[in-house]
C-alpha cells in the first residue's frame, strides 16, 4: 500500500489532499519503493504500477506535470491525462474529482484552496521557481482574493541542509530584503536557506497569510522522503489535491 500523510490545515471538508511517502511502491534501489517520477531513470513499467497503487485512492487520474522551473499554471480540468504531461510547475482545479499532482524529491510543493471550497491548486517550487514568482503565479491563476486562500507546505529540504550559493540568496534579497532573514552563513561564500520562511514571506506579501505545514526535512528524514541533494538518483513523491 502506498504510504500516506495528510495535510494537518482547516480546509472545507470537500478538499481531498495527500502527501505520498517514499514506501509502499515496487520500485528497487536508488528509487526504492514508492517513486511516481517517470524521468530519473527507473522503469517505465516500474513507475506506471507505482502510479496503479495510487490510483485507488483518488476520484480520477493526477493531471502529471512535465516539471521544468518555471511559473506556468495549467488549469488540470482542460488537460488530456492521456496525451501527455504539460510542461508546466503548477495546476489548478475547481472541477470536483480532478485531481492536481506535483512530484518532488527536495523542492517545496504547495496545496492552496479557498476558503469557500471552489478551487485547489498544487505548485512546485524549486528555488528557482520560488524566486520567478510560482506561487504568486498559482494563487493568480485560482481567483480568489489572497486572504480567502489557504496555503499548505510538504516536505522539502529543510534549513540546515538547504545550501545554496551566493546567487540563490541575491536573488530573493533583491526582490525583497527581508528574505535576508532567510538565510544563514555556511562559509565560503555558501548560504544555509531556509525554503519554508522564503516561501512564507512571498506568499505573505500578496495577502495569503493562513499557512500551514512545513518542518519536514527530504534530505535528514531518509526513512521517509526522496532527496535528490543527498542520494542524486532517486525517486519522487507526489503531492496531490482535488475537489470531492
Amino acid at each position: 500500500m502506498v504510504e500516506t500523510l495528510h495535510p494537518e490545515w482547516p480546509a472545507p471538508p470537500q478538499v481531498r489532499a495527500l502527501q505520498t511517502l517514499r514506501g509502499g511502491g515496487c520500485s528497487p534501489a536508488p528509487w526504492d519503493s514508492c517513486n511516481f517520477g517517470d524521468y530519473v531513470g527507473d522503469k517505465p513499467e516500474r513507475v506506471a504500477a507505482n502510479r496503479a497503487r495510487l490510483r485507488p485512492l483518488l476520484p480520477s487520474e493526477p493531471c502529471w506535470l512535465r516539471q521544468v522551473h518555471g511559473i506556468t499554471v495549467v488549469d488540470a480540468a482542460t488537460v488530456d491525462t492521456t496525451a501527455g504531461a504539460p510542461e508546466a510547475d503548477a495546476a489548478f482545479a475547481r472541477q470536483p474529482g480532478t485531481v492536481c499532482a506535483v512530484m518532488t524529491a527536495d523542492c517545496l510543493p504547495a496545496l492552496f484552496c479557498d476558503r469557500a471550497g471552489s478551487v485547489v491548486a498544487a505548485a512546485h517550487a524549486g528555488w528557482r521557481g520560488l524566486a520567478d514568482g510560482v506561487l504568486e503565479a498559482t494563487v493568480a491563476a485560482m481567483n480568489a482574493p489572497p486572504s480567502e486562500v489557504l496555503a499548505w507546505f510538504g516536505p522539502a529540504i529543510g534549513p540546515r541542509c538547504f545550501e545554496v550559493g551566493g546567487e540563490v540568496r541575491s536573488a530573493f534579497v533583491e526582490h525583497d530584503p527581508a528574505a535576508a532573514s532567510a538565510f544563514q552563513p555556511a562559509g565560503d561564500g555558501k548560504w544555509l536557506a531556509d525554503i519554508y520562511t522564503l516561501a512564507r514571506q512571498r506568499l505573505m506579501a500578496i495577502g495569503v497569510t493562513a499557512i500551514f505545514g512545513g518542518g519536514h526535512c527530504t534530505m535528514s528524514e531518509r526513512e521517509r522522503f526522496f532527496s535528490y541533494r543527498r542520494d542524486d538518483v532517486t525517486g519522487r513523491m507526489a503531492t496531490l489535491i482535488w475537489l470531492a
